[in-house]
């Protein structure tokens, strides 16, 4: 049984071209246990058929405000108490923009008027649309009512590269399952009378003017993380990089952007802290002497001098010996021996370890753990939301934490 089992989800589909994805993501919806009904806009139906997703979902297909067939001819108000959430993708910025000022034009903005239940957006458009001040407005207003969900970067069907498209539809599946767990499962104050320092997102290092050396964390960890931590009673500083992120509720945020402000941060929070989880991924290197004008070709290579940023995990551990320390590992190959390695060089308490690349870790809403302790422990967790995760490694951390297990030297 999943946190979907039973749930009453209607998919919203508006008209994009990533219309065509939607057919999967009422087919893993309905695998997940919900029951699934479909509205569609006409724009919609240039795209995909309402037979496809007749097919798929087992219920006819909504299209028209007002059904004939429906009672009182209020189909509309029917759909809208039936649901328990309301997904829509592909959201384009047309249905978005008409979301944000309340419009009811057609059946699929008039039912999220009329519903009570959460709403969940996945926005698709061109990047050029997604980056329009307008758009971007919109979204600042809805996500004030809504869960909005991606975009992705990546290239998009018109050839641009970007932001804009959709999130695949598993990745859909997993944001509106993590909200559900965060929503409705109690968890026990276990963190109260706890501070706890969390770092999330990349580092930006910059090179000139205009660009910058990073990489491709999203900050979904560190953030769920930070989530979970005030959820279950503990007072929470997140001090995050540059993300496209909403700030948990009861979490006091610090926006850095280079590795040496993020140290700052940290240094300048760590009194008072029970526990430091170090959820960043911090860039190892930066330019050693930072151009002030933007630098220009120079034949066929750039030859750029880089040293070495500090090292924020290892100075806070090692400079605070009673500060309860957790680091975490992202590798391509050997996690468990690199991790490993990390934990004792670095002094920590614990460690979390997980492979990136080829699809898994950055940018994801799910993922796959190892947990390794100073005293030898060795907690594998299988692949979840990182919002279950988030909570799991809590607990984990929380249980090491009373029992004052020693550090390994």
């Amino acid at each position: 049984m999943t946190k979907l089992s039973a749930k009453n989800i209607l998919i919203g589909i508006s008209g994009g071209i990533a219309a065509y994805k939607s057919a999967e993501l009422v087919r893993l919806f309905i695998k997940s246990g919900a029951n699934v009904r479909v509205c569609m806009t006409p724009g919609a139906r240039e795209f995909i058929t309402p037979l496809t997703l007749q097919a798929l979902s087992g219920n006819p297909v909504h299209t028209a405000l007002l059904d004939p067939e429906a009672e009182a001819g209020m189909g509309h108000i029917e759909l809208a108490r039936w649901a328990d959430l309301i997904v829509i993708a592909p959201a384009t910025a047309d249905l978005m923009a008409r979301l944000r000022i309340g419009m009811a034009d057609d059946l699929l903005s008039t039912l999220v008027l009329a519903t009570a239940a959460p709403v969940h957006i996945a926005p698709a458009m061109n990047q050029q649309m997604w980056a329009h001040p307008a758009t971007q407005e919109n979204v600042n207003i809805l996500k004030q009512r809504h869960h909005i969900h991606g975009p992705a970067a990546g290239e998009q069907a018109c050839g641009d590269v970007g932001y804009g498209r959709m999130l695949e539809p598993q990745q859909i599946v997993d944001a509106v399952s993590a909200t559900l767990e965060l929503t409705h499962t109690p968890r026990p104050k276990t963190l109260a009378g706890h501070r706890l320092l969390i770092t999330a997102g990349p580092t930006r290092e910059p090179l000139d003017p205009v660009r910058y050396l990073t990489n491709r964390s999203s900050g979904k960890m560190g953030y769920a993380i930070a989530e979970a931590a005030a959820s279950m009673g503990a007072e929470v500083v997140l001090v995050s990089g540059p993300t496209q992120l909403d700030t948990p509720e009861g979490v006091r945020r610090i926006n850095i952007e280079t590795a040496a402000e993020m140290l700052e941060a940290v240094t300048s929070e760590v009194p008072g802290t029970s526990i430091f989880i170090a959820a960043a991924a911090v860039a190892d290197y930066r330019l050693k002497e930072v151009a002030t004008k933007k630098m220009k070709k120079q034949g066929s290579a750039l030859h750029l001098e880089l040293e070495q940023n500090p090292d924020i995990l290892a100075k806070t551990s090692l400079g605070n010996p009673d500060l309860f320390t957790v680091g975490f590992a992202a590798e391509t190959d050997d996690v468990i021996h690199y991790a490993s390695g990390k934990l004792k060089r670095k002094q920590l308490d614990m460690i979390v370890a997980n492979q990136v690349g080829n699809g898994k870790g950055f940018d994801k809403d799910s993922n796959q753990v190892d947990i390794l302790t100073a005293a030898g422990g060795h907690f594998t967790l299988p692949e979840a939301s990182k919002t279950q995760l988030a909570f799991e490694i809590l607990d984990i951390i929380n249980t090491v934490y009373q029992q004052g297990q020693v550090r390994l030297t």
